[in-house]
């Protein structure tokens, strides 16, 4: 982003009044809330990472205890 202290307007020096200063304020405080908010997205999506995985892991475990099972009384059965 550009700075917005070096620009001068028509040839006269640059001041700061009340209006501008808190327009100023809140535009900055916008900007910490945007990243506060990109940095709470990006943890969101590694916890959901996270928990897709541990899921595909149970519902491996799973299905490798039915096979188990399946084969188990598939060996019963057999003299």
């Amino acid at each position: 982003m550009t700075d917005q202290t070096d620009i001068r307007r028509y040839g006269f020096e640059r001041f700061d009044c009340a209006p501008a200063l808190r327009l100023e304020a809140h535009e900055r405080v916008s900007r910490l809330q945007v990243e506060a908010l990109h940095d709470r997205i990006a943890r969101l999506e590694v916890v959901i990472e996270r928990v897709e995985r541990r899921l595909w892991l149970t519902v491996y475990g799973v299905v490798a205890v039915i096979l188990a099972e399946g084969f188990q009384s598939l060996l019963a059965r057999l003299p």
